[in-house]
């Protein structure tokens, strides 16, 4: 009988498949972009908890692939002889291994016990780690590892970084012993069950579906779709339909949007399904124009880029918080004239104060319209602005008020087939204004591409050249999202003759 790692005994709880084919043909597996960062994310935070249970930093870290798998598990079975912290103890029996990230030791009456942490990223305990503790305390028990408690740690979202290096408070330790003890039959089951997968020399029949994205997306997904018949017209371009709903239909035959009866759908989706089908641009244009004629010139077109950490690097912030580094702002003046002013910060210091400070300088104190596509992003950016910097929260929050929302009006009053039933601004403007695409831009083209190139330009080993060239990406980019505004608002509102 193998050995089955935490992580094959995990992927066998998403989907059998996926574990056979992890073991038999792990050359097709081919993860996003988003799971790398996933990855890279988990090793940060890693990092964080051996100083934060280890602050004397008198424990030992393991190096699997330095050390080998038989040498790591030798390693870990004689340190855990002692009373040492432990990261990345190797253990393996019973059919399973796993590396736990924290083992603290316990001393009690000359008796030496453990506690089991295992370190997570997210903000709160999914029911898939719930899982995946309980595999780690199975082969700790296999191997006569006695545990005082068995924890699960995750960030707790609502602390804020006091600065200097002060990280208490930022992870959350939940206790779950008994849970995790008392699964052990449970998990012997699993092994047993990816036992016989693997051994089965044909690959498993697997539908695609839903188990496909949960608890993650699948990097045999490509593969394992490869097959599947590609609809003219997918159901997933219909706005906000119910997964469960494009469950039901695909297991009925239906996956095509030609074939789904309108009485499924609600207003929008009967619109989106109507003009797709046709090939026929829907334009409420009075209704465009009654919308946006009570705010004339001039008018403020504004968009901001925003990063998040984890573990927080600025004082004051929170992790994962939504940090404004960059804005981007077009004015269209009262003759007709467009300006556009702009800023970014790449000094590696925490750009939150001088962006409010030239945000409101900007802005100025008027009751001229702010226009931004999806109001809620910018609005809680600077709502969190005014709660960080009460001195200046009377200008930022006079901005909000002013802030109007372009998102409704493009929802209500325009769509072409081309949108594919969004409307982001990305899916919008090559619609309304075909001469302008993101994708002719160098670089950074989205938003999650912002993100990556400001933390390159952040990174000590970039040179100087290469952060000018991020620099200019950026501001290429914020650039175009306000002026995509100012010609939507153009079109919207009637004014074809101004020269924009």
């Amino acid at each position: 009988m193998r050995n089955f790692s935490k992580s094959k005994l995990m992927a066998l709880r998403q989907c059998e498949k996926r574990l056979w084919l992890e073991v038999h043909h792990p050359e097709l597996r081919d993860d996003s972009e988003q799971a790398e960062c996933r990855f890279q994310v988990g090793h940060r935070v890693g990092e964080m908890a051996r100083d934060l249970f280890d602050p004397e930093h008198k424990g030992i870290l393991i190096d699997v692939e330095k050390e080998g798998f038989s040498a790591a598990f030798a390693l870990s079975a004689a340190l855990l002889q002692h009373n040492q912290p432990v990261f990345e103890a190797g253990l393996c029996g019973g059919g399973a291994l796993a590396f736990a990230d924290v083992m603290l030791p316990s001393v009690d009456s000359g008796k030496l016990s453990w506690r089991m942490i295992e370190v997570k990223s997210s903000t709160s305990v999914k029911e898939y780690h719930r899982d995946d503790i309980a595999v780690q305390a199975y082969v700790a028990t296999v191997n006569g590892i006695p545990l005082e408690s068995v924890s699960l740690a995750h960030i707790d979202s609502s602390w804020t970084y006091p600065g200097g290096g002060d990280y208490c408070g930022l992870l959350k330790v939940n206790v779950l012993t008994e849970e995790a003890l008392s699964r052990h039959e449970e998990v012997q089951a699993w092994i047993k069950r990816a036992n016989a997968v693997v051994e089965n020399p044909q690959e498993p029949s697997v539908a695609i579906g839903a188990h496909c994205d949960a608890p993650f997306e699948c990097g045999f997904y490509p593969y394992c779709s490869r097959d599947e018949p590609k609809p003219e017209f997918p159901i997933y371009w219909l706005p906000r339909f119910p997964s469960a709903k494009i469950r039901e239909l695909a297991e009925s035959g239906i996956d095509d949007l030609r074939d789904v009866p309108d009485e499924m759908l609600n207003a929008r989706q009967r619109l989106v399904k109507t003009h797709t089908l046709e090939n026929r641009t829907y334009f409420d244009a009075s209704g465009a124009a009654a919308d946006l004629a009570g705010y004339p010139l001039p008018a403020y077109f504004l968009d901001f880029e925003t990063i998040q950490f984890p573990v927080p690097i600025w004082a004051g912030t929170r992790p994962y918080q939504q940090i404004p580094f960059q804005f981007s702002l077009h004015v269209v003046t009262a003759e007709g004239l467009l300006e556009h002013s702009e800023f970014l910060d790449l000094s590696g210091g925490d750009p939150s104060l001088p962006f409010a400070d030239e945000l409101i300088r900007l802005c100025g104190e008027n009751d001229h319209p702010v226009f931004v596509y999806n109001a809620a992003f910018e609005r809680s950016r600077i709502s969190e602005l005014a709660q960080r910097f009460p001195e200046k929260s009377s200008h930022l929050l006079a901005i909000n008020e002013r802030i109007v929302d372009l998102l409704p009006v493009a929802r209500q009053r325009y769509y072409h087939p081309s949108q594919h039933g969004s409307w982001s601004i990305k899916a919008v403007l090559p619609a309304v204004v075909p001469e302008l695409k993101y994708q002719d831009l160098e670089g950074v083209r989205d938003g999650g591409m912002a993100m990556e190139a400001f933390l390159e330009a952040l990174h000590p080993q970039t040179s100087t050249d290469a952060k000018e060239c991020i620099r200019k990406q950026l501001l290429a980019y914020c650039q175009l999202d306000t002026y995509a505004m100012v010609r939507l608002w153009q079109v919207f509102s009637g004014h074809p003759e101004l020269a924009l």
